[in-house]
């Protein structure tokens, strides 16, 4: 019966030295694998190599993260809306041959431009728009009708 308790425990021992080997080898493998592209660096000096990059990635990130917001505040001031609206001002004319165009950004604030078409000749008009009303001249239907042309595309 004592050789048979021998001989289990050895098995065991055995068996627990296989396990313990398959763990190391992989352990092993992880290393190389981890330090395979260091030119012979020990394992401390490339985590130390991360750490660093780390801090210079983060600080890049920050720049970017300002620029970003640099740009996307800026752009909020270009025409970002265009409203297109022809229409017929004048009984004596033929078709939709005047038009009135909304330029706005953001903040709804830009210009509108309209030409009106007669038959002694087309005239242009330019107002200004600031947050979606005229600033100085009153809008007319039609160019209110553009800005909200322009909104809706936008």
């Amino acid at each position: 019966m004592f050789p048979n308790v021998i001989s289990i425990g050895l098995f065991l021992i055995i068996i627990w030295l296989a396990v313990l080997s398959y763990f190391f080898y992989k352990l092993v493998n992880h290393y190389r694998i981890l330090t395979a592209y260091s030119d012979n660096k020990s394992l401390k000096s490339i985590l130390e190599e991360v750490v660093r990059d780390s801090h210079n990635i983060k600080k890049d990130i920050a720049t970017l993260t300002t620029g970003y917001d640099k740009i996307e505040s800026e752009g909020k001031l270009h025409i970002q809306k265009i409203g297109l609206l022809r229409f017929n001002p004048f009984k004596d004319t033929g078709g939709d041959q005047s038009f009135i165009v909304a330029l706005i950004d953001a903040n709804d604030t830009g210009i509108v431009i309209s030409g009106l078409y007669s038959r002694s000749g087309t005239r242009w008009y330019a107002k200004q728009v600031v947050k979606g009303k005229g600033m100085e001249h009153d809008l007319s239907e039609e160019e209110k009708k553009a800005i909200r042309i322009a909104k809706s595309t936008g």
